[in-house]
């Protein structure tokens, strides 16, 4: 491996290590990580999400989602997520996924 090589993966592991540490914050992912890990999360077409209803891993993450921030900012990260997608029936989904969150009346 070159020199350069092993520089940057240097580099690279001390910016996540810094990132990490920030000002002694405790490490919680902030709301683009929880659209992006939705949007990881989804099994979709170009018609509709398919587990947005009944997958356990998309339920834990709005569980932590809803431990982290505000209520304002679910209803914004859910219907991101489903945004990011582009599927043609973004509001089913997005229904499903408020009502397996248990988020009240949308704030957009």
């Amino acid at each position: 491996m070159k020199r350069t090589e092993l520089e940057r993966r240097e580099r690279d592991l001390r910016k996540m290590e810094k990132k990490k540490i920030v000002n002694g914050e405790k490490e919680s992912m902030s709301v683009g990580d929880y659209i992006d890990a939705l949007f990881g999360l989804f099994r979709y077409d170009t018609e509709e999400i398919f587990n947005a209803s009944d997958d356990e891993n998309v339920l834990e993450v709005l569980e932590n989602m809803k431990g982290e921030h505000p209520e304002k900012q679910w209803d914004v990260i859910i219907r991101k997520a489903v945004n990011k997608t582009k599927v043609n029936q973004k509001e089913k989904a997005y229904e499903a996924l408020r009502t397996l969150a248990g988020v009240e009346a949308g704030v957009a």
